[in-house]
C-alpha cells in the first residue's frame, strides 16, 4: 500500500500498523504537515528561561529574533530557551485486550507515534511504556534517532494483547520513570475509578504533569446500530445479546457518565482529560491533544 495515497480520514486504520518504516513515514508526513503554518508550537517545556543566542537559520521562528543585536551587529540572532531541552515525555499506552476493539489499538499507536515524533522534534526526551496486566515494553526517555526508531518499532510490531481489567500496574509504571516530566496515558480506561485515582496520585507524587487520553469507538459514543446486538467483554469473554433500540438511551447515558467520572477524577488530581474517537482523522486527534497541552503552560 502506498502510504502517500492514504487520505487523512483513514490515518487511524489498522492496516497502517505492522511495519516500522511505514509508520515512520506516515507520522512524519502527518505531523510536519499539521505543524506547518502554526505560529507557536503548543508542545513546550516546563520552563521558558532564556539560555543563549545562536545565529538565525532559515525556518527559525521570527518571534525569537533579537532585534537589538541585529541593530548592533547587522546579523540575525535567535534566542534559545531551556524549555527546548528539559522535558521528559513518557507515553504510557494501554495494550490490553479491550484495546483491540474497532481500531482502538491502531488509533492509540498512531497517536503515540505522532507525539513521540513531536517530542523529538522539540528535542525533548521521549519514553514509552506498553502495559496490560503487566509491563509489556518499557523504553526509558531518551532523545536519540535510534531511540525514536525503537519506539516506532514497539508500536508497529504485531503483539499479543493480554486481558486486564485493573489499573494497579500503573503503580509499577510510575516507579519506572520517577524523574519529573509529562505523562501521557493513552487507554480506554476500563478500570475501577478508585484504583485509577490511586494510580494517578502516584504519578502526581513525583510532580508529573498528567494527561489522560481516552480512546473511544463510534459504538461507545453513539451506538449507530439497530436490531439484535451481541456484546462481548474482551477482557473476560462474557457475552450479552440484546436489542440495540432497547438499550440505546441507557447505553449512551452510561458512556456519558463514564466520561464525566473520568473528568471528575481529573479535577480531583489536577490532570487533564482528552477524549479521542477512533473514527477521527489523526490531525483532529492531535488538535484535541494540543488544545489541552497548550493550556498547561
Amino acid at each position: 500500500m502506498n502510504s502517500f495515497a492514504i487520505p487523512p480520514s483513514q490515518l487511524t486504520s489498522a492496516e497502517l500498523l505492522g511495519a516500522t518504516d511505514d509508520l515512520e513515514l506516515i507520522v512524519k508526513t502527518v505531523v510536519e504537515g499539521f505543524l506547518h503554518g502554526l505560529h507557536q508550537s503548543p508542545f513546550v517545556g516546563f520552563s521558558v528561561e532564556f539560555a543563549s543566542h545562536r545565529e538565525y537559520m532559515p525556518g527559525d521562528d521570527l518571534k525569537h529574533i533579537n532585534w537589538r543585536l541585529f541593530g548592533r551587529h547587522e546579523r540575525l540572532f535567535v534566542k534559545e530557551y531551556d524549555a527546548e531541552t528539559n522535558v521528559d515525555v513518557h507515553l504510557i499506552v494501554d495494550a490490553s485486550r479491550s484495546m483491540t476493539a474497532e481500531g482502538k489499538w491502531s488509533c492509540a499507536a498512531m497517536l503515540a507515534a505522532s507525539l513521540a515524533h513531536l517530542a523529538r522534534r522539540q528535542r525533548d526526551a521521549v519514553g514509552l511504556t506498553l502495559f496490560a496486566d503487566q509491563v509489556l515494553t518499557h523504553l526509558r526517555p531518551r532523545s536519540t534517532v535510534d531511540h525514536q526508531m525503537e519506539i516506532l518499532h514497539a508500536l508497529a510490531q504485531q503483539r499479543p494483547h493480554p486481558a486486564s481489567d485493573s489499573s494497579r500496574i500503573l503503580h509499577e509504571v510510575a516507579e519506572l520513570s520517577p524523574r519529573r516530566g509529562l505523562k501521557v496515558i493513552i487507554s480506554d480506561f476500563y478500570f475501577d475509578d478508585d484504583e485509577l485515582g490511586d494510580a494517578i496520585a502516584h504519578f502526581k507524587h513525583y510532580g508529573h504533569e498528567v494527561i489522560l487520553v481516552h480512546v473511544l469507538t463510534e459504538l461507545e459514543m453513539s451506538m449507530p446500530v439497530s436490531g439484535p446486538i451481541r456484546f462481548r467483554d474482551l477482557e473476560t469473554g462474557e457475552e450479552i445479546v440484546t436489542q440495540a433500540e432497547a438499550i440505546r438511551d441507557d447505553f449512551t447515558a452510561a458512556v456519558q457518565e463514564w466520561q464525566s467520572s473520568l473528568r471528575r477524577i481529573g479535577s480531583v488530581y489536577e490532570v487533564d482529560y482528552v477524549p479521542i474517537h477512533t473514527n477521527l482523522p489523526l490531525p483532529v486527534a492531535l488538535r484535541e491533544y494540543f488544545k489541552v497541552r497548550s493550556e498547561l503552560f
